[in-house]
């Protein structure tokens, strides 16, 4: 990759973003998309990052528009930039190699990022107080702009409402390190981090290895909002967004997901099914997630409450102000 391309993308131009809203609320959603360059990561010869005209990633980032960042979009004006992602072949053997793929989004996925937040907020934030917002490796990057930018940038984070880095480990020690940072302790905190990682039974029982797992990871309740073991029924669940057998449509359905935190795996376990996926993808899947992984579905199995508690948040600042 030449360093022309290493450059960060140029955020001016309306092409590098998904999302422009139109400013009909007083919230912002900056939203990071997970990865998406996914099967063509393994092909003989694919390159390590998406470039803008990867046509996974791009499809990707429109299907997770509708299926996670729309969460937010009741609440808030949704702003969502295109970046240039490490792919998941790439991020896998990091993983391998460090037991952890941030060292894979340290280059050009962050640099790309910090330079859509600046031009955010410096060009169409104008002050309002905001959410920040991810999935998966969208949450690797979240989490070190939480870390890193934000700790620059104190003035922003004043403005937080919440971060939603949902799929991807924070640790205790880290909250320790970064004492700026704050995880959520309940449904209507605000300035807090609010993330867990969902997998079925079975992960916990092997104790599965999986690449968004760390020691000492944190979850919390996405339908109870309690960080310790107290079992939320499925009757607790206010819907789940899942496609339509017949039609293929996205419609909210009753999927059974209940949810229990594990503290001591520090993960959400569910009985509802994942997805139905195809032989290739299940192979990768079990691969980076474990035989039971339901990380896939972190958003769509919990989707309506997540809308409700992203309300919620929200009147919560207001309130303060």
């Amino acid at each position: 990759m030449n360093m022309s391309k290493t450059l960060p993308l140029d955020y001016s131009n309306k092409a590098n973003w998904y999302k422009l809203p139109e400013i009909t609320k007083e919230v912002d959603t900056f939203y990071i998309y997970a990865t998406e360059y996914i099967l063509g990561s393994f092909e003989p010869g694919a390159p390590d990052y998406a470039d803008m005209d990867n046509k996974e990633m791009l499809e990707g980032a429109a299907g997770e528009y509708a299926l996670h960042a729309s969460a937010y979009a009741d609440s808030t004006n949704v702003f969502m930039p295109y970046y240039r992602q490490v792919g998941l072949r790439y991020a896998g053997e990091v993983w391998k190699r460090d037991g952890i793929f941030d060292a894979s989004i340290a280059g050009m996925p962050y640099g790309d990022i910090v330079a859509a937040l600046d031009y955010y907020f410096q060009h169409y934030n104008n002050g309002r107080p905001f959410i920040i917002a991810s999935h998966s490796q969208g949450s690797a990057i979240v989490k070190m702009v939480l870390k890193k930018y934000f700790a620059e940038h104190m003035d922003y984070y004043k403005r937080m409402v919440a971060a939603y880095p949902i799929g991807y480990a924070f640790t205790k020690d880290e909250f320790k390190t970064y004492p700026h940072m704050k995880f959520a302790t309940g449904e209507c905190d605000t300035g807090v981090i609010i993330t867990w990682n969902t997998e079925g039974p079975k992960n916990r029982e092997v104790n599965a290895d999986t690449c968004v797992l760390q020691p000492g990871s944190m979850s919390i309740n996405p339908l109870n909002w309690k960080l310790d073991d107290t079992y939320a029924p499925a009757s607790m669940n206010l819907g789940s967004l899942w496609p339509n057998e017949k039609t293929g449509e996205l419609e909210i359905q009753d999927r059974g997901a209940d949810a229990q935190v594990f503290p001591d795996r520090g993960v959400v376990v569910t009985h509802a099914k994942g997805e139905n996926m195809t032989e290739e993808t299940a192979k990768v899947a079990e691969y980076f997630f474990g035989p039971d992984g339901r990380h896939g579905e972190d958003y769509a199995l919990f989707y309506n409450n997540i809308k409700d508690n992203v309300a919620k948040r929200v009147a919560a600042y207001k309130s303060k102000k």
